[in-house]
């Protein structure tokens, strides 16, 4: 008889972090040595429609309508954030998708080290947990506060990458897509990456620089290439879509009036795998092109070169575990604060820092692969193949069970529990002694300059 497997996941959120958790489903499913049970959750306020009742049934069939079960869950699963973690089987597992920074709150090093693993997806993600230190400091009687300790992850870490699914994310012959079909430039610059809040360059994947950067780089000039942006802003509605044509507008405003500048097409709404897979293999895209300030990983980048699509991208962050400056154009920069308007309690927390790309290089790496195009594309086919090999959801279940193998055989016995219901962690209130957030020992990682 198989143990039982709970796993907390939003496996049905259209979104980054609900393909996260599918693939982590899919790969306990494909080791087939649990009976696995899933309490889908809530992912922030994205549509929860991901589901195809075909292709997922194995998924669908093993959704709890309560998140109850009969018996303590010989393993427990649980793929959100870590102040989210929580603990119920007999063996704890968080996964989750990692920092875009340089720096874990606190509150995320208690909730993992009440784990007994602790999965991410790249390396970048675990430097910043092991590197994480923070002073305990306890309230004395007398009103005056003493070091009691140190805080930092002493759990086990391991890093599994995300990875994509070959069979989709492939090169194709005549890709077709809507708008892009329609754009008259036969080289267009691809970004994919939801469009932020906040001002000009706080926004995480740097979208508006992005533009600003495009339009000084190829103004006035005889050839122009466009830029086609798959983003959205909060959703997927007509209002969302004007509001991000609005910020394109207002960047492009601030420029002269007789200057030609290039296009900018915005792409807005929701689009399949396979339509995804269309948009890299799209005759007009030739590259992708991406200033972010931080990825856990990087997904899209990770797609894109899975179909042979030359890359520039910022050298810092998730990204590096599978791009190089062997086959990509890598921006250098330097790590800056991050900006008040994009803390985010316990996710990210004031004193941290991302990467900020360098303007100049970036002018030159977008000029570069416009007119030296073939030579970047086979850099970028080697790549592929490369990334076609080592990232796949094959070797990602392989993965998986190597680095819980050790910790899953050795389950005790079963011991009878009636669990409650799951809910969210409540860190409003904590245990003394207390966590004091003095200045951060975090990340040793340096921009590349």
């Amino acid at each position: 008889m198989k143990k039982l497997m709970l796993i907390c996941a939003p496996v049905t959120s259209r979104s980054g972090y609900g393909d996260h958790a599918r693939d982590i489903v899919r790969s306990f499913l494909k080791l087939n040595k649990f009976d696995i049970k899933i309490w889908d959750v809530n992912w922030g306020e994205t549509p929860r429609d991901a589901l195809d009742k075909k292709t997922d049934e194995q998924i669908i069939k093993r959704i709890l309508k309560t998140p109850n079960v009969d018996k303590q869950p010989d393993v427990y699963v649980d793929i959100r954030i870590p102040n989210e973690f929580q603990q119920f089987g007999k063996i704890n597992i968080g996964v989750t998708a990692g920092i875009e920074t340089n720096a874990v709150s606190n509150n995320w090093i208690e909730s993992c080290n009440k784990m007994d693993l602790i999965i991410v997806p790249s390396e970048h993600s675990k430097t910043g947990f092991v590197s994480a230190l923070y002073e305990k400091i306890q309230q004395l009687p007398n009103g005056k506060q003493q070091k009691v300790g140190e805080l930092r992850l002493v759990k086990q870490i391991e890093t599994l990458f995300e990875g994509a699914d070959e069979n989709i994310f492939k090169p194709i012959d005549d890709a077709s897509l809507d708008l892009v079909d329609d754009i008259k430039e036969d080289f267009a610059f691809l970004h994919v990456g939801l469009w932020g809040k906040g001002g000009y360059g706080e926004d995480r994947k740097d979208i508006s620089k992005l533009i600003k950067i495009f339009y000084e780089s190829f103004a006035n000039k005889k050839e122009q290439p466009a830029l086609v942006l798959k983003t959205n802003g909060a959703g997927f509605s007509i209002i969302d879509k004007e509001q991000c044509l609005d910020r394109i507008k207002k960047i492009k405003n601030k420029f002269p009036k007789d200057w030609k500048l290039p296009n900018v097409y915005l792409l807005h709404g929701s689009l399949s795998m396979e339509e995804m897979n269309k948009l890299y293999n799209h005759p007009k895209i030739k590259a992708f092109v991406s200033l972010t300030h931080g990825e856990g990983f990087g997904r899209p980048l990770l797609e894109a070169t899975m179909t042979g699509l030359p890359v520039i991208a910022s050298n810092w962050s998730g990204q590096l575990d599978f791009l190089s400056k062997t086959d990509s154009l890598l921006l250098g920069g330097e790590l800056v604060s991050v900006p008040k308007s994009q803390h985010w309690e316990d996710i990210i927390i004031p004193d941290s820092k991302w990467f900020n790309v360098n303007e100049t290089q970036t002018y030159k790496a977008m000029n570069f692969l416009f007119k030296n195009y073939d030579e970047q594309k086979q850099k970028a086919i080697n790549l592929m193949k490369i990334n076609r090999d080592k990232f796949t959801l094959e070797k990602m279940a392989v993965k998986l069970d190597e680095i819980t193998k050790p910790i899953l055989d050795n389950i005790s016995s079963q011991v009878k529990l009636n669990l409650p219901k799951l809910k969210k962690v409540d860190n409003s209130s904590t245990s003394t002694p207390s966590i004091k957030l003095p200045k951060l020992k975090n990340l040793s990682e340096k921009a590349s300059v």
